[in-house]
């Protein structure tokens, strides 16, 4: 079994965030990057898929030589070989045209994402790459078992769990719960600097979007603590200052 992995650089989760240009820039100066944590998760489901010998895992990114530390990583961690199309990330529809076109000239059996990235939130990528390549896709999947040619998946739906049987290849977003993520060891990490990464030039794709400006959320208005047993002092406070009753 041949699987993609699809796999995000982002700001570190404890990274204060701050913009440039009026606001129209990400500022990247002391920002730490890392592996995507829901494309870990999806990264480790595909390793425990392979394992002994029964496939391959392919790490695919968009983005330029900055990220590369972030690829040696998933190498390290257990993939096979990398993939790394030159490119900055534009938005989602940028990032599905260029994996699928990569996918269109080297097929996969399973092409695997996370349910998002922790920067953008945007859960679009998995859902547009599946459609580019006419296949089918799942999200958001909390467990993934797959022979040579299907796959069952489970995922949580409002009042209880869908499982979904499917034949390969088809696109999945990955949630917690499908595997846990792994953590490289010493012999992971030598090996991942002779492990293939491929560089591929993008192609041109038309521009959907534009991001105009970014803003960060407002402050955090002051808190007040009311004992547990005034009840008469939270009523009031409710209607007075919050004025919600």
């Amino acid at each position: 079994m041949k699987v993609l992995v699809c796999i995000s650089n982002v700001p570190d989760t404890t990274t204060k965030i701050t913009f440039t240009d009026n606001n129209t820039q990400f500022n990247t100066n002391g920002v730490q990057f890392i592996l995507n944590p829901y494309d870990e998760i999806a990264l480790a489901r595909a390793i425990e898929l392979t394992d002994g010998g029964k496939g391959s895992v392919t790490v695919i990114n968009v983005g330029d030589a900055s990220t590369e530390a972030t690829i040696r990583k998933a190498l390290a961690i257990g993939a096979t070989d990398a993939v790394r199309i030159n490119a900055k990330p534009h938005d989602a529809w940028y990032v599905a045209y260029q994996i699928a076109e990569y996918v269109k000239q080297n097929p996969f059996d399973l092409i695997l994402t996370g349910r998002e990235s922790i920067d953008y939130n945007g859960s679009k990528v998995a859902g547009m790459l599946a459609e580019l390549l006419d296949i089918p896709s799942v999200s958001i999947i909390k467990k993934l078992d797959a022979t040579d040619s299907e796959a069952t998946v489970e995922r949580e739906i409002e009042g209880g769990k869908e499982v979904i049987t499917l034949p390969l290849p088809f696109v999945a977003g990955t949630a917690e719960g499908v595997a846990e993520p792994k953590i490289p060891n010493m012999r992971g990490i030598m090996s991942a600097r002779t492990k293939p990464l491929t560089v591929v030039e993008p192609v041109e794709v038309p521009t959907t979007s534009e991001i105009i400006s970014y803003e960060t959320p407002a402050p955090r208005g002051q808190v007040t603590l009311v004992p547990a047993d005034d009840t008469a002092k939270l009523i009031e406070l409710l209607h007075s200052e919050a004025r919600v009753i």
